[in-house]
């Protein structure tokens, strides 16, 4: 992806609220479901976690692998926010 997509997919993620929240559990399958539907009817998607849902605390190794199920794009990770695009 290039930068002036990415850039502008950054400028519209910043007045999106985030849409899911994952909690303690992590990346359940029902969470990952209802992420694809979201996905699939909005393109670009804010998803808040919480500093729990990260075994080992780290947010960015968590926000890719939930990229990488969801088969989306990681554009942004923000303190424990994260937005993905597709």
């Amino acid at each position: 992806m290039d930068k002036d997509k990415l850039y502008k997919l950054k400028s519209e993620a910043v007045q999106l609220k985030p849409i899911i929240n994952i909690g303690k559990n992590g990346i359940t399958d029902a969470l990952v479901e209802e992420l694809v539907k979201q996905i699939k009817a909005n393109r670009l998607v804010k998803v808040k976690m919480l500093k729990s849902a990260a075994p080992d605390g780290d947010i960015k190794t968590l926000a890719q692998q939930l990229a990488d199920t969801t088969k989306t794009t990681l554009v942004e990770v923000r303190g424990s926010t994260v937005v993905l695009y597709r």
